[in-house]
């Protein structure tokens, strides 16, 4: 085998196996975080200071009194607003309403900014009340990332793909600076990104319908966020394209017999000893 033939055959293995993970919807690529297409962004920037956004609601699992609301940062990503919640709670949410996502991709940005007890931001997903629901939280006093389960208003952190016990993974989430944090969920998989670093995939089929999206803290955790999108995997088209025609038989035919005669003539340069005739020249 040439080195050129064996090279094509390495390039068309790659470019496989990048139609293979991009066919198979929400999967992610080498443990890329997912890319955003037409999605749904909630800046907060469009929103009245001490208001929220239209279609988000607060609440709480447990006891205490959460304080969300918009106001301005000369920090934000994109400025100038950002949502912060400065209340206590045992944990205190604030979700969209009105969006409802089975499987799925959602990202936040977050400013852990105080808190003796935790400084901690988190996303929410198909949550059915306020005491059911999954999260997964980044904590900057712990420097880990853990994903739970919220059922029946009690918490529970679950085991990572491939791991017995332990809670969650140790990575950095600095006080006073923004991360983006990100979950991917699709059936009962779930993957977790950091700052577009993939740390883990847990599986879990505790809920499995579509339910409410949104995000999380805890304790007196004063938090930050901003950029807050969430999008279906049924809109989720990383290379979108308009429809094409369908071919007719004459143009099958065609493509056909176009195809068989520049076999043939691939076959006769081979033989006589010519590397013209290759799939990725």
């Amino acid at each position: 085998m040439s080195k050129r033939t064996a090279k094509s055959r390495l390039r068309l293995v790659g470019t496989l196996g990048l139609v293979i993970a991009v066919a198979s919807g929400m999967v992610t690529i080498v443990g890329k975080a997912v890319s955003f297409f037409n999605a749904d962004t909630t800046t907060f920037d469009a929103v009245k200071a001490g208001q929220l956004p239209e279609g988000w609601v607060t609440g709480l699992t447990g006891g205490g009194s959460p304080k969300w609301a918009v106001l301005a940062d000369p920090t934000a990503p994109s400025k100038p607003n950002v949502l912060k919640q400065s209340g206590e709670a045992t944990f205190a949410l604030c979700v969209r309403k009105d969006l409802s996502i089975r499987d799925g991709v959602a990202e936040v940005k977050f400013k852990p900014v105080s808190g003796n007890e935790d400084q901690a931001g988190g996303i929410v997903w198909r949550l059915r009340d306020f005491n059911n629901y999954y999260v997964v939280r980044a904590n900057a006093l712990e420097n880990n990332v853990v994903l739970y389960k919220t059922e029946k208003g009690k918490r529970s952190p679950l085991d990572i793909k491939g791991r017995k016990g332990g809670y969650g993974v140790r990575a950095m989430v600095p006080s006073g600076q923004w991360s983006t944090l990100q979950v991917t969920f699709s059936g009962p998989l779930f993957t977790v990104h950091l700052n577009g670093r993939q740390l883990f995939q847990v599986e879990d089929a505790t809920f499995t319908e579509a339910g409410a999206v949104g995000l999380w803290t805890k304790a007196d955790s004063v938090t930050l966020f901003d950029d807050f999108t969430a999008q279906s995997s049924s809109e989720w088209d990383p290379f979108p394209r308009p429809l094409q025609p369908t071919p007719s038989i004459e143009s099958i035919v065609n493509d056909k017999l176009s195809f068989e005669i520049s076999m043939i003539v691939g076959k006769k340069d081979a033989e006589a000893g010519s590397d013209r005739f290759e799939a990725f020249p």
